[in-house]
């Protein structure tokens, strides 16, 4: 038995059909994607009126559209005459018309025409020509839409990671670079590559300079989080100097390998500010007066140029770990003025390809956000993507195949650093009735 804490957690055995086998992807598409909360969108993708994106799911298409400047509706993709969507992809319409026959809809999902409508005589009802709602709701500057009307509240389905998370103001990021591609693997191979960090060693060894990279993690809720157990340091984008000899030279050296090979899970002003502790601080600094001073420095900096950090107690911040993994299908991993993200969906009913989203978000001065569009970026190379990312995506196929093998009896993960995925299919478990993890006797 392994302990973690004050809890136990037994190794144990996941079988490899949750990512393989057709049925199973088939009562996903049933008992799952139907019954859960999952982002849409980023409420600044919609700022004005009648903005509105299309985000696919399976079978289900969703409009999600700004019907006022403080109400954010949802509605099923479905024409109620003969079933054409009537959205694709991102736009403004002051009306959504099906490009069919013309039937047309207000932004309250209110049917306002229909193409000689008398014909029908008075059999065609307000509340039968209404646009189907979808629930809706907003956390951390993400939509959220669900399917089913007899699911929890936003608010509850995301607890604990809500309350963790909300000292971040994820709300208060915008985009810095958006960027997807499609994998030759089921989604769930996708998001769970990012739900630990006991992969570093293996796909990212020049991260490992100055320690292996340990990591903590568990399951919360219905959600994971893994963070790193560097004893030195605040964790997350600093991490990566623990056991450095020389900390001034270890957070130089870790910030800037972020920045060049990940693009994200740092800043521009952090760099910079590590780049000079070398000639600010004397050689003898201890290491956590170094991270002190690192993080002091970045405040003021950013203070300067009028990007303001929250703030979070340091005991909170620890707790916080640095990944959470949100069921089903969102990862975050979060910093005080940024966050990298990704999203992971079936594509269609196959299980061996999904489709798999990348972005960050950081902090900006008020006035100066950018607005960059989401890249289709299929190349899984480093003129598409940094260093980091394609180590991570060269596993992608690779899994798919060895779990498609006869030799594959299922999988083994750690009880320690890879608790957060065993709580997933745990989680998956209960929603579709199968596929709970078992334990090695």
């Amino acid at each position: 038995m392994t302990m973690q804490g004050n809890i136990t957690q037994p190794p144990v055995l996941i079988g490899n059909t949750a990512y393989v086998s057709q049925s199973y992807a088939d009562a996903e598409a049933a008992k799952l994607w139907p019954k859960v909360w999952q982002v849409a969108c980023r409420e600044e993708e919609i700022p004005e009126i009648g903005d509105y994106v299309t985000y696919d799911i399976v079978d289900d298409s969703i409009i999600v559209v700004r019907a006022a400047p403080d109400r954010i509706a949802a509605y099923f993709n479905v024409c109620r005459h003969r079933g054409r969507q009537l959205t694709e992809g991102c736009g403004n319409a002051k009306r959504l018309v099906c490009p069919f026959h013309a039937w047309s809809w207000d932004l309250d999902g209110n049917n306002v025409g229909v193409v000689r409508k008398d014909a029908w005589s008075d059999c065609l009802k307000a509340d039968d020509l209404r646009l189907r709602d979808v629930r809706v709701d907003t956390w951390g500057g993400w939509v959220f839409v669900c399917m089913d009307p007899d699911a929890p509240p936003l608010r509850d389905y995301l607890e604990p990671a809500a309350s963790m998370l909300d000292p971040f103001e994820l709300e208060k990021m915008r985009y810095r670079w958006r960027q997807w591609l499609h994998f030759p693997c089921n989604w769930k191979v996708a998001i769970e590559a990012f739900n630990e960090g006991y992969h570093v060693a293996g796909t990212h060894p020049q991260l490992t300079k100055y320690s292996p990279k340990p990591t903590w993690s568990d399951g919360r809720g219905i959600h994971g989080v893994f963070g790193s157990q560097a004893r030195e340091g605040t964790g997350g984008a600093t991490a990566g100097a623990a056991g450095a000899a020389d900390m001034r030279q270890g957070l130089a050296d870790s910030l800037n390998q972020l920045w060049e090979e990940v693009n994200g899970t740092t800043t521009e002003t952090m760099v910079r500010v590590a780049n000079l502790l070398v000639e600010e601080l004397p050689e003898e600094t201890p290491p956590a007066e170094v991270q002190m001073h690192l993080m002091r420095r970045t405040v003021e900096e950013d203070a300067r140029r009028g990007v303001n950090w929250p703030r979070i107690d340091p005991a909170h911040f620890a707790a916080a770990g640095n990944v959470w993994h949100i069921f089903p299908n969102t990862v975050i991993i979060h910093g005080p003025t940024f966050a990298l993200c990704y999203r992971a969906r079936p594509d269609g009913h196959d299980p061996n390809r999904c489709i798999f989203e990348v972005y960050t978000l950081e902090r900006f001065p008020e006035g100066t956000e950018p607005r960059p569009a989401n890249l289709h970026k299929p190349d899984m190379d480093e003129a598409s993507w940094r260093k980091v990312l394609c180590q991570d995506f060269s596993n992608m196929g690779a899994v798919q195949r060895g779990l498609r093998s006869r030799g594959c009896d299922g999988l083994r993960p750690s009880p320690v650093e890879e608790r957060a995925i065993i709580n997933f299919h745990r989680v998956l478990a209960d929603y579709l009735g199968t596929g709970a993890p078992q334990v090695i006797e």
